[in-house]
């Protein structure tokens, strides 16, 4: 761990954003605490991705690679199955995809939300001594040009140099930051989530095939539609999701539960092993998609106060990189405080801003070029070049690393937001962050 740093972070909101940052802050030798709403840990969910860029950071926790081998444990292992791709009509495999290559400095883990999020919490919370303060809602943020703090329902202010807004989609940061009430938006797009034992699935000769040969995954692409089923911890556990059109407004709520007529009907004229699978789901939820433009900002206006995570950038799931450009954000700000001092918060989050914002659409758009090129699959396209319909891994996003990042571009980014910087130094983020022109190509 670093030196201390004398800063004071409060961070609100425990998922993967809001943990990672207390980590990584702790690491940087910040003073964090942590408050959630929840009044306890629950191992919910279902299936969840991580990308290299977020196992290069998951290495960096505890001993000899500790908690990124005790996640590695639970979670599914393609080494010898890939990724099978299937038209979603005649079932044909169109193109199977290989795994990425190890890598044991930014291994890739996809396992159950839950059970990854239980082994990141108690590593913060009990190795680490992170105070987690749980049951505790927060009802106002406020700030000033020397401090931020937070109103907790019952009535206590907590006060700090900076508070992190790791509080998700509807998040009471981002109204103080925007200076009004952002509405999430309905995507035109919903996904129907399942996560369920193999018991019923290994006793039918059409399903059995997929618990009996370790961990599997299959995706089934149609018009506007995509299903993804894998089966995980040796093919004890299975896992599906399933992507399609929905309009439904989005007010409060967006998770709901589903039911399996209403898949069953998109499904209708679809390779019957996936109705096999689906009609195995004791429930399942149905999750609407929220979207939202990107925001002018992600900084209060004493600069205090900093969205992070799912209260910023909203991710689509075909990005497979929602968690992960969270744990981003939360290594980079970290960076940025230990950089700047006790002296510069307000610098070091304008920095912060600076420093992800470009990258975090760039990344964002990969989600909605990937779900258009299945939904709109050009079929004689794929005959020609099955690799055509594979799930993109572009090396700009997986081999990026970003303490490594924040560490090398700080001084110049400093500069310009404090207007320091000279006219050479210009575009100081374009070779530095190698992002991807606003197209991202799949």
């Amino acid at each position: 761990m670093a030196a201390k740093t004398g800063i004071k972070v409060i961070i609100v909101g425990a998922g993967f954003g809001g943990l990672t940052a207390a980590i990584e802050c702790h690491r940087q030798g910040h003073d964090v605490e942590l408050y959630e709403n929840f009044p306890e840990l629950k191992t919910l969910g279902d299936i969840i991705s991580f990308g290299k860029n977020a196992g290069r950071i998951f290495t960096r926790w505890g001993k000899d690679r500790e908690i990124a081998n005790r996640m590695r444990a639970i979670c599914i292992d393609l080494s010898h199955y890939g990724f099978r791709i299937h038209k979603y009509d005649t079932g044909e495999v169109v193109y199977h995809q290989p795994p990425p290559p190890k890598d044991e400095d930014a291994p890739v883990f996809n396992g159950h939300r839950g059970e990854l999020h239980e082994i990141v919490f108690k590593y913060a919370r009990d190795e680490l001594g992170i105070p987690i303060h749980l049951g505790q809602m927060v009802d106002e943020y406020f700030e000033d040009e020397n401090q931020a703090g937070i109103v907790l329902k019952n009535g206590e202010k907590v006060y700090a140099d900076v508070v992190l807004g790791a509080d998700g989609v509807r998040s009471k940061a981002r109204e103080l930051v925007l200076g009004y009430v952002d509405k999430p938006k309905s995507s035109g797009y919903a996904v129907w989530r399942a996560w369920f034992s193999n018991k019923d699935m290994i006793q039918d000769p059409r399903t059995k095939e997929f618990c009996e040969n370790g961990d599997t995954f299959n995706g089934w692409i149609g018009p506007d539609v995509h299903f993804l089923f894998s089966t995980i911890k040796g093919g004890k556990d299975c896992c599906w999701v399933l992507t399609h059109k929905d309009d439904h407004d989005i007010d409060e709520s967006w998770s709901f539960p589903g039911k399996l007529e209403d898949v069953y009907k998109v499904l209708e004229g679809w390779d019957p092993v996936c109705k096999a699978i689906v009609e195995k789901t004791p429930s399942l939820v149905d999750w609407k998609l929220v979207y939202r433009d990107p925001l002018p900002t992600w900084v209060s206006k004493h600069s205090r106060i900093l969205l992070v995570g799912d209260a910023a950038h909203p991710f689509l799931p075909t990005s497979a990189q929602g968690a992960t450009q969270a744990m981003e954000d939360g290594v980079t700000i970290a960076v940025c405080l230990k950089r700047a001092g006790k002296a510069n918060v307000q610098a070091a989050v304008k920095a912060h801003q600076e420093i992800r914002y470009d990258r975090v659409r760039a990344v964002q758009k990969t989600g909605e070029s990937t779900r258009d090129n299945w939904h709109k699959t050009d079929w004689e396209k794929v005959a020609k070049d099955p690799k055509s319909i594979a799930f993109p891994r572009e090396d700009w996003i997986h081999n990026f690393d970003a303490e490594k990042h924040a560490e090398e571009v700080f001084d110049k980014v400093l500069a310009k937001v404090t207007g320091q910087d000279t006219a050479e130094q210009g575009s100081l983020l374009e070779d530095a962050n190698k992002v991807a022109p606003a197209a991202v190509a799949v």
